[in-house]
C-alpha cells in the first residue's frame, strides 16, 4: 500500500473509532437525562435530606456547594489576580521570581487528589476544624491559587507592550 492510502485507511478508522465514542457519549447522556428528570422537581430540590429513610431532598448539599463555592472564589480571585498582576507587572527579573514561577508551575500540575488529601491534612486535621465549609474553601482555594496566577500572569502579558502604553496615555 501506498502512503496516502494508508494515511486515508487510518483517517477513516481513527473517525470511525471517534464516531462510535461520541454516540455512546450522546447515548448515555440522553439516558440519563430521559429517565432522571422526572425524578427532579422543586420539592427535590428544596427539601431537607432524609438519614433515616430513603427519599428526601439535596437543599443542604445545594446549599454547603454553593457556600463553599462562594467562600472559594471570594479568598481566590482577589489573591489570584493581585499575585498574577504582581507576577506580570511588578516583580524584578531575578532568579526568585524564576523560583516562584516553577512552584506556580509545578502546584498547577498536581492531580486534585494530591491537593485534596493535603487540603484534609491541614484544615481538617491539623487545625482540629473537623470536616467545615471554611476547611473545604482553603482546601479548594490551595488547588485553585496557582491556576488562577498563572492564568492572570499570562493574560496580562500577552497584551502588546503598545496597547498597555495606550491605556496609559489614556489615564486609564
Amino acid at each position: 500500500m501506498n502512503s496516502k492510502v494508508t494515511d486515508r485507511l487510518a483517517t477513516g478508522v481513527f473517525g470511525l473509532i471517534a464516531a462510535v465514542i461520541a454516540a455512546i457519549l450522546v447515548g448515555l447522556f440522553t439516558y440519563i437525562i430521559i429517565n432522571g428528570v422526572s425524578h427532579i422537581s422543586l420539592s427535590f430540590l428544596t427539601s431537607r435530606s432524609s438519614a433515616l429513610s430513603s427519599g428526601g431532598g439535596i437543599r443542604d448539599q445545594l446549599f454547603n456547594s454553593f457556600y463553599i463555592l462562594a467562600l472559594t472564589m471570594l479568598i481566590t480571585v482577589p489573591l489570584g489576580v493581585g499575585g498574577g498582576i504582581y507576577m506580570a507587572e511588578y516583580a524584578p527579573a531575578n532568579k526568585l521570581t524564576d523560583f516562584i514561577r516553577v512552584c506556580i508551575e509545578v502546584l498547577s500540575s498536581l492531580p486534585s487528589i494530591v491537593m485534596g488529601m493535603f487540603g484534609m491534612l491541614m484544615f481538617v486535621n491539623l487545625t482540629g476544624w473537623g470536616y467545615s465549609i471554611i476547611g473545604g474553601a482553603l482546601a479548594l482555594t490551595i488547588f485553585n491559587l496557582p491556576v488562577m496566577v498563572r492564568v492572570t500572569e499570562d493574560a496580562i502579558r500577552s497584551v502588546p507592550k503598545e496597547q498597555k502604553e495606550a491605556s496609559l496615555a489614556l489615564g486609564v
